[in-house]
């Protein structure tokens, strides 16, 4: 036996043996990780298998529950649906007892009402009959009726002309004889009543109006301003005179051309006469030229510089004046430009009387009376503020002050009402409120009280001449007389044509044309008389 030599066939394949080993080793090892592999998913696989049957065996269990709890409940709605089965049948049986208790009800009812209808057939029937009977009867009579009625009528006319003959008159002319007589009869009760009526409510009317007037009269008391369109500046000398006329008059003109106002420099010793229509330049002319004489220092730059100024400053008195008017009536919310407006009435004049203080008064008295007849005080206040506002720009704007007061009222948005008191003040337009009637009353009384205002002779003789033509322009008037300082007109008219009666109606007439045609403070009484005398001598 041949020996092998191990050690050479290593020497001879070059040392290939140990990753032989190696190479075995591994495989080895890959399989006995596969055989691992293998023995744990058998394990798990019946670790699976164990729980699978678990849950299996759970689920029959449950399965079980479910089926016998299912049948509970099925038993349970069976028995329910019965017993509901049961309740309704009962309901059913209990609503169809009822019903056919009311359907025997109504058939007897039914039966009922067709027995009554049958009767009252039968008592129609024998109402017709009757009825039938009766309208025969009646057309009889009315043949009867007819004939009747044509005697009558024959008769009647047969009178007429009888009565005709013998009064000599024709039906037409006693007819209008008759309407003659029933109406001048219900003129004269027409007019007692009217008299009576009138009577009573100036009894009443006049004590109450008398009462508030007094009343409203007494809580109001203003002071009452005289200046007209000039000022008077006094001077500390007559040396003066020259200083303020200039050289070449350069003076005097720079003044007037800055304020527009004229200066009057005559014979009169140490003063100067400020003449203009406008009181706000006016003012302005004098406050300037009393400063310029204070200074001393009269040059047109020095006049102009001081003009500017002051109006500066009268600006601002305009403006706390017409604050001031406003707080003293209790007045808020005027807008800023009519504040400004009132101020300016501070250096306005009517008849003499300084308009600010008379709207004052106005709004005081139109408040006081407002309160005593339980109307709106602050409206009927504020409107008698603002009556005359027109009367600060209508030497600047055309048109009356009543009519420039109303536009500026609309254009800075007061109250529509304030503005009807406004245009109404003095009868041009129909008052719509109490309060504007009662601005009324307060412009008269402020305006006609004693010492409030001026007015010229001319004026006055004028209106009483205008009294005494309206009154004598009715038919029927003898004579009239304006007396009483213009505040009565008496009447004297012809008895044989007007009578007693009538002379109420003149006398309306009268006042109504007076209120229509005149303009006048306070209220003038018309009154008529008619005086029938009869004269007869004894001998």
């Amino acid at each position: 036996m041949q020996n092998f030599n191990y050690g050479s066939l290593f020497l001879t394949n070059g040392g290939a043996l140990p990753w032989i080993i190696v190479a075995v080793v591994a495989v080895l090892a890959v399989v006995a990780s596969v055989l691992c592999w293998v023995f744990s998913a058998k394990n798990l696989t019946k670790k699976f298998e164990k729980e699978q049957g678990d849950i299996s065996a759970q689920r029959n269990r449950m399965l079980d529950d479910v089926r016998e709890e299912s049948k509970a409940i099925k038993k349970e709605a069976i028995l329910e649906a019965k017993e509901q089965e049961i309740k309704l049948r009962n309901d059913f049986e209990r609503e169809s007892k009822e019903k056919r208790a009311e359907l025997q009800r109504l058939e007897n009812r039914l039966n009922q009402k067709e027995e009554t209808l049958e009767k009252k057939e039968e008592n129609l029937a024998k109402r017709n009959e009757e009825t039938t009977k009766q309208q025969n009867a009646l057309k009889a009579k009315e043949g009867e009726l007819d004939k009747k009625l044509e005697d009558i009528a024959a008769q009647h006319d047969k009178m007429v002309k009888e009565f005709e003959k013998i009064s000599q008159m024709s039906k037409e002319e006693a007819k209008q004889q008759l309407i003659l007589s029933i109406t001048d009869e219900a003129k004269r009760d027409a007019a007692g009543m009217v008299k009576n009526i009138e009577a009573e409510a100036k009894e009443n009317g006049e004590r109450k109006a008398k009462e508030i007037v007094s009343l409203a009269i007494q809580k109001c008391s203003t002071e009452q301003a005289t200046e007209i369109t000039v000022s008077v500046v006094p001077l500390p000398s007559d040396d003066m005179k020259a200083r303020i006329i200039g050289r070449e008059g350069r003076n005097i003109r720079t003044l007037e051309n800055a304020t527009g106002i004229e200066l009057i420099i005559d014979d009169t010793p140490e003063v100067v006469i400020v003449s203009g229509f406008d009181p706000v330049r006016r003012e302005v002319a004098r406050i300037a030229l009393e400063k310029l004489i204070q200074d001393g220092r009269i040059h047109p730059a020095r006049i102009e510089e001081t003009v500017e100024k002051v109006r500066k400053e009268l600006d601002q008195q305009i403006k706390e004046a017409g604050e001031a008017a406003m707080y003293e009536c209790k007045i808020f919310g005027l807008h800023p430009e009519i504040v400004k407006l009132l101020g300016r009435l501070k250096f306005r004049t009517s008849y003499g009387q300084n308009v600010l203080k008379h709207s004052i008064e106005v709004s005081h008295l139109a408040g006081v009376m407002a309160a005593e007849l339980g109307v709106d005080e602050t409206l009927a206040k504020r409107a008698g503020l603002l009556h005359d506002l027109g009367k600060a720009v209508d030497f600047e704007i055309e048109g009356t002050h009543m009519q420039i007061g109303g536009d500026l009222a609309k254009k800075y948005r007061e109250n529509h009402n304030v503005i009807n008191a406004i245009l109404a003040h003095h009868g041009d337009v129909e008052p719509k409120t109490i309060e504007a009637v009662l601005v009324q009353a307060a412009d008269a009384i402020s305006g006609a009280r004693p010492g409030a205002r001026r007015e010229t002779t001319t004026n006055y003789v004028k209106r009483l001449q205008k009294l005494e033509e309206i009154s004598s322009g009715f038919k029927g008037v003898e004579k009239c007389y304006a007396i009483q300082a213009g505040r009565e007109v008496r009447v004297m008219v012809k008895p044989e044509q007007v009578n007693d009666a009538q002379t109420l109606f003149l006398a309306k007439e009268i006042a109504k044309k007076i209120e229509q045609e005149m303009e006048y403070p306070g209220q003038i009484k018309v009154n008529v008389i008619r005086e029938w005398r009869a004269t007869e001598f004894a001998k």
